[in-house]
């Protein structure tokens, strides 16, 4: 009888529970871009005013609660000395979301060697990997086809994992939807790999 009410009572209120890291230069977007997820999938969530964020020193944290699943994010800092601290949390993470600033060619260069140090740690192995090119709304912004010949420019780089890029304004909240139901996806589609923790909210 209690192995009876006990599976109910993991069916009816325990969640799989994932963790996304959001990576990227600072001033990239990525805690715009978190904002904005939180508040699309939680109409009721006020957040913080997009125009007070700052850069983030060490970690920002969100939760959401979408597809009968729990998604942890992981907003790591990226500045050059903060980006040493990466490496802590990719055995424990389920997706990368990479946010470029599409409109700062100047350090370009910069994010795009961050990305190739990060996408080639072993702890990162069959990782689904989404690549958002952020920014779109400005107008001298690099197109989402110009991003990816950077970034993506063999299938070395890339390796054997889901991966998908997306153009977007995280500060409009454009393409926010799309990245969390493509993160989503794949996470569930590579379970196999990286098996959930156990929620109880």
């Amino acid at each position: 009888m209690f192995s009876l009410l006990y599976g109910l009572w993991k069916y009816l209120f325990q969640k799989e529970e994932y963790f996304a890291l959001i990576l990227g230069l600072d001033n990239a977007g990525k805690t715009t871009f978190l904002e904005q997820s939180k508040t699309q999938l939680n109409h009721q969530y006020k957040g913080v005013a997009l125009n007070k964020i700052t850069a983030t020193v060490g970690l920002n944290i969100g939760r959401i609660h979408t597809n009968g699943i729990v998604l942890n994010f992981w907003d790591l800092g990226g500045q050059t000395e903060l980006q040493t601290l990466w490496d802590k949390y990719f055995a424990e993470s389920h997706a990368i979301i990479y946010v470029i600033d599409s409109s700062d060619k100047e350090r370009l260069e910069d994010s795009k060697l961050a990305f190739d140090k990060m996408i080639t740690n072993e702890a990162l192995n069959g990782v689904p990997l989404l690549l958002v090119a952020n920014k779109q709304d400005i107008p001298e912004s690099l197109s989402l086809s110009r991003i990816k010949d950077i970034f993506i420019n063999s299938n070395q780089v890339i390796g054997p994992r889901d991966y998908h890029s997306v153009s977007a304004s995280a500060l409009k909240g454009d393409g926010v939807n799309e990245s969390i139901a493509w993160t989503v996806g794949a996470i569930k589609r590579n379970v196999h790999n990286r098996p959930p923790h156990n929620s109880e909210d």
